[in-house]
């Protein structure tokens, strides 16, 4: 059998072993669906860092994207998955989230000639959004320091400053020679972007800005 299709098969067995744990999290254990949606919205970002790693061409993190995203389509419609759709407030997160995966890998195919292990261009963008964004969530509302307004969105400076230091974080440790310049350029420009995007449309916005910058190392 095709290596890529039984990889294929072990990642998508993962995130469904992923999902069935945030439900029973959510439905049994009683835990708030703000922590079960940042449960996968960080374990699917840790998921998708094998994906350089597992699959030797786009076409097959296209399928497993695709695939998930009518997945999450469905279970919208039909009022399934509550640990992740059960919200309150107006979010495109959900389904932004696989469109991203695969915009980002196709980037990083192209950047390395599909042929590099420089996972740099797939890691940063993914992990930044995947670890920086829920860790700003939970501290802007724990410790609500400096709050402004984005459309109708409350933000907090506490939270982009820890959005700040894991973006920080990320990009030390993947970039080779812990290039700083590009540490700081990536984690002011992945803040700002984070602080003005709503409704969740930062799973997008926030990789593909840092990917515009990585566009430019070498």
């Amino acid at each position: 059998m095709n290596e890529n299709l039984i990889n294929l098969l072990q990642l998508s067995m993962y995130f469904l072993l992923l999902f069935g744990m945030a439900e029973l999290l959510y439905r049994f254990v009683k835990v708030n669906v703000e922590y079960t949606r940042k449960f996968v919205h960080i374990g699917t970002g840790l998921l998708t860092m094998l994906f350089p790693i597992m699959f030797n061409h786009y076409i097959w993190v296209i399928f497993i994207c695709s695939t998930f995203y009518v997945i999450l389509t469905i279970s919208i419609k039909l009022g399934l998955l509550p640990s992740i759709n059960a919200i309150k407030r107006v979010s495109h997160g959900s389904l932004s989230y696989p469109v991203i995966v695969t915009l980002v890998y196709v980037f990083y195919y192209y950047k390395t000639s599909g042929s590099s292990k420089e996972y740099l261009y797939f890691y940063i963008p993914i992990l930044t959004m995947a670890l920086a964004d829920p860790v700003a969530a939970f501290i802007g509302s724990k410790f609500p320091a400096g709050k402004f307004s984005v459309g109708k969105e409350q933000k907090t400076i506490s939270g982009s400053s820890a959005f700040f230091v894991i973006a920080c974080i990320v990009s030390y440790v993947f970039l080779p020679m812990h290039d700083w310049h590009f540490v700081l350029i990536i984690s002011v420009v992945a803040t700002i972007t984070e602080a003005i995007t709503t409704k969740g449309f930062d799973n997008l916005t926030i990789p593909i800005a840092i990917a515009a910058v990585l566009y430019f190392y070498s």
